[in-house]
Formats: C-alpha cells, structure tokens, sequence
C-alpha cells in the first residue's frame, strides 16, 4: 500500500477568484513524471468554490469525469445541452468522449466543496455521455465500464465500525471527511491509498463519522 497524505497535494486554482483546488496527481503546470497515474485514475482534485465562482466553458475529450459534492451544489453545463444541479450524495459522470464543452459553478449562497476524480477510459473516442444518480447508497456501487472501474462509497458512523474494501488488482481510496484506519495506517481527510494486489482489507472507522470514495480498478 502506497500512503499519500493529504498535505502532499500539488496545490492549485485562482484563489483571488475565488476558486482553490488540491491535486493528488500531475496536474497542468504541475508536472509530476512519477505521478501521472493509477490504474485507470489520472486525476483527483479537490475543489472549492466560492459563491459566485466556478469554471468557465472548458473542452475535455477521452476522459471519463465523476464527481462528488462534498458541501454545498455545483452547477453542471454542457454542449451536449446537459444542465444539473450536484448536491451531496450525488454522483455525477461525464463521459466526455470525442469532445465536450462544459462550465462548472457555485450559483449557490454558500461555499462549494467538491473532489472530481478524471479516468482514462480503455479505448478513446466515441459519444459524449452524461449521468446524474441522486442519493447514491452504500450497498450501490457506481460502474464506470468505459474505464474498467467501479466506484465505492462509504459511510462510517461509529468509533471502530467496519467496512470491506473490495478485493481487485488496484484500488484507489480517498478519505472525503472524518477519520478512518486501513491496517496499521491512520487516515484523515484528504488522505489517500493506492493499493495493488492487496486482499481482505477493512477500513475501519475512527473517532469521528466518515466518508470515503474507493475506486475498484480492473487494473
């Protein structure tokens, strides 16, 4: 298992605009050859948003792009005539395939907190693509064929409750909120584990809730 802390994030955004962002991989102008990827993961920010800021039209193309409100509501617009509103517990996919055009903003009164986590997909090209699924639960897993991947959520409430991390050749775990234990490791927010070859692991819950997003990877 490779522990990657969360103060190790290249850090990144426009913060007179009102926008900072926290990067676990090589990111724009952040290049980092060691750290282009993980599996099929290339990407994993942590955004956030002030009221009133966000990204404007932007082009993507041969990534598949999932998205996890953390606080508050993003809203999503796309030239494939796409428009949403994200709020926690969603997941939102863009496929952006081809190529696709979007804008990404906090239209809301409050701060926006949100990770969006970018996947090569195994063969590029195609249609663009859009999903929403509101409330996603616990025992729902999130597939992302495009990519070979499948997202995990989980929620841990009580001090020492556990919770199964899937057996797979990779997988990629980010620690949204709260405080959780893989093995020896003490993991906090931001914090990250990538995992190859590995079975039976557990997390297990710490002294405060938790929320964790664990990207099971076919390789």
């Amino acid at each position: 298992m490779d522990i990657r802390r969360s103060a190790e994030r290249y850090r990144g955004g426009d913060p007179a605009a009102g926008i900072e962002s926290l990067h676990a991989f090589s990111f724009g102008p952040h290049y980092a050859p060691d750290n282009l990827r993980f599996g099929a993961v290339i990407a994993c920010n942590e955004e956030r948003l002030a009221p009133g800021a966000g990204f404007d039209e932007h082009p993507h193309s041969h990534t598949e792009i999932v998205t996890w409100v953390v606080s508050g509501e993003l809203t999503h617009r796309d030239s494939a005539g796409h428009e949403s509103v994200v709020r926690p517990g969603d997941v939102q996919r863009l496929s952006s395939a081809g190529g696709v055009r979007h804008v990404e903003r906090n239209d809301g009164a409050e701060p926006l907190t949100f990770v969006q986590m970018w996947l090569a997909p195994l063969d590029p090209g195609g249609d663009p693509a859009y999903e929403i699924v509101h409330g996603i639960a616990d025992s729902t897993p999130y597939a992302v064929p495009e990519a070979g991947a499948m997202l995990h959520v989980r929620r841990l409430e009580a001090v020492g409750e556990r919770t199964a991390i899937p057996d797979a050749p990779r997988t990629y775990l980010h620690v949204v909120r709260g405080a959780v234990r893989v093995g020896p490791h003490e993991l906090g927010a931001g914090d990250a584990v990538r995992a190859e070859g590995e079975k039976g692991l557990e997390l297990v819950a710490g002294s405060v809730p938790a929320e964790v997003l664990i990207w099971e990877l076919s390789g």
